[in-house]
């Protein structure tokens, strides 16, 4: 794999995460980086590079996912939209996501997938309920959210999601055919540092305990390094719910709320399947219901979430004011 940064997260845009997608994000950071390779091929030999136009929102499916989302996303993030027409949520939340894709001008593309025409791609990404939002940026899979959003909050993701591609990936989010596509130049890779890449490299291959390891070892010389903490975060949050039998789990947690340890695995499971704000509510209600070390336990549980998903997220900012609530 080369190297890279290649989490499913990032530093300033995450969300949660399913096990079944991390093979699947692998796959397709090596065929990005394939894509790319091929360009930079055809430019040292003197071929005909100029891209050409893309479309900002297109339908796709199985047999055009390879070219319309992994191999695109080596130039633009790619959002990707699941819906089914069924979905009333996504009736009101595909209409916000267009507008705004044709609105940023070439620096996002939107991918629809309509879920029930496309089970294999829905399935890969671990999708359990629509309407689900993702972005694939050089191949790599940035879960973004899960329901329906209000533009304003769409808006935010969407701006931290280019911020990401730019910084973390190298991708300017400028599209042919959007203003100043063709001209755009991509901005400079950062040196990435071996102890940290070394670790996004074992995560990458499901390789958990090494990466809670490896990121361990960074910290232990870099306390600060922020890329580090939440690489730490997202492996032992994966760690914690590897094999785990979820209705076990969840029958567990509903025959016993005040159970602070069937709670924190629910809300474990809670945040890799995609119900962020179900996750935060449920420890947010265990915090406010217990007292002592349980009370504590919860509340370190529930700030270690909010590591995954990022301090600038809508729903942390709201879990924060609830949890301040039942504290204080």
């Amino acid at each position: 794999m080369q190297s890279r940064n290649s989490r499913l997260n990032s530093a300033a845009l995450r969300g949660a995460v399913d096990l079944a997608a991390v093979k699947a994000a692998g796959e397709a950071a090596q065929k990005a980086e394939q894509a790319r390779a091929d360009r930079a091929r055809q430019a040292a030999a003197g071929g005909d590079t100029a891209p050409a136009p893309y479309q900002l929102v297109l339908d796709v499916t199985e047999d055009t996912f390879e070219a319309e989302v992994v191999q695109r996303s080596a130039e633009v993030p790619v959002v990707v939209d699941f819906w089914a027409e069924w979905c009333g949520p996504c009736k009101q939340l595909s209409p916000i996501l267009e507008r705004l894709a044709e609105e940023y001008a070439g620096r996002i593309v939107l991918a629809k997938i309509d879920v029930d025409a496309n089970q294999l791609i829905a399935q890969q990404f671990g999708i359990q309920g629509i309407p689900a939002v993702m972005a694939v940026v050089a191949g790599q899979l940035v879960p973004l959210f899960q329901g329906a959003e209000n533009e304003a909050n769409v808006r935010k993701i969407l701006d931290q999601l280019i911020a990401v591609a730019e910084q973390r990936f190298g991708i300017t989010g400028l599209a042919a055919g959007g203003p100043g596509g063709e001209d755009a130049v991509q901005a400079p890779r950062v040196p990435s540092d071996p102890a940290l890449e070394a670790a996004h490299d074992a995560l990458d291959r499901g390789d958990l305990g090494g990466a809670v390891r490896a990121y361990q070892n960074v910290l232990s010389d870099q306390p600060g390094n922020t890329e580090a903490k939440l690489g730490l975060a997202q492996a032992q949050l994966l760690q914690r719910v590897e094999g785990v039998d979820p209705q076990q789990v969840r029958a567990a947690a509903a025959a016993g709320p005040g159970d602070v340890e069937a709670q924190l695995r629910a809300a474990d499971l809670d945040l890799v399947g995609g119900h962020v704000e179900d996750a935060f509510g449920r420890l947010v209600d265990t915090v406010g219901r217990t007292a002592g070390e349980d009370r504590d336990t919860a509340r370190l549980r529930l700030l270690e979430l909010f590591e995954v998903i990022g301090p600038e997220d809508p729903r942390v900012v709201a879990a924060r004011s609830a949890l301040a609530r039942v504290l204080f």
